[in-house]
Order: C-alpha cells, then sequence, then structure tokens
C-alpha cells in the first residue's frame, strides 16, 4: 500500500513549521501551510488539520507563541511567532535532519 504525502510528513512539521516562522516571521496556521507549499514548489503538502494540533503542542513547550490580530482579509486570527527556545529546538531539528538524510544517503550508495 502507497504511503501518502502525510506519512512522508511525519516526523518533519516541527522543523517545517519552525523554519517557516524564522525566515517569515509571524503567520496563521492557513500562512503556514500556504508558504511550505508555494516554497516547496507544490512538493509538500501540510494540511491545516495537521498544523494546528502541531503549533498547539509546540505552543505548549514554548517553542512558539501567539496572539489574535486581524488577517489581510479581516479576518481575527491566532498568529504564531517562533521564540527563543524555539530557534534552539529548531537547531535540534536540523541536525536531527541532517544526521537522517546523511543515513538514508548512505544507504542508497550502499553495494
Amino acid at each position: 500500500m502507497p504511503k501518502s504525502q502525510n506519512d512522508k510528513l511525519q516526523g518533519t512539521l516541527t522543523l517545517l513549521v519552525l523554519r517557516t516562522l524564522e525566515s517569515r516571521g509571524p503567520l496563521h496556521g492557513y500562512g503556514l501551510c500556504q508558504h511550505i507549499h508555494l516554497v516547496s514548489q507544490d512538493l509538500l503538502q501540510v494540511e491545516e488539520g495537521s498544523v494546528y494540533p502541531a503549533l498547539h503542542r509546540m505552543e505548549q513547550d514554548g517553542w512558539v507563541s501567539s496572539r489574535w490580530e486581524l488577517t489581510e482579509k479581516g479576518r481575527k486570527a491566532r498568529f504564531y511567532v517562533i521564540t527563543a527556545v524555539g530557534r534552539q529546538q529548531l537547531e535540534t531539528e536540523r541536525e536531527s535532519w541532517a544526521r537522517l538524510t546523511k543515513g538514508v544517503e548512505r544507504l542508497l550508495r550502499y553495494s
């Protein structure tokens, strides 16, 4: 049975969200999803149903903070910002990703 796009992203959502907030600044959940989709040139699809629970968990962990603001369309939305602790976690996530991709690359080259 083929894996879905969400299965492939499992475990990388924290990295994607924290990196997006680091580079873009405050964003609401929908904006996060759209940015990841746009920057990845349609290769990554992050659904709002996945991102909001992740943001809530990251806020509980102190990696992001949030505040209510108006969107560009005049609607109230919760905007998220990466914290200093979140920046430290982002570095941990980057290192973990680098180790994982190095290991996969070695396996793919193994003969």
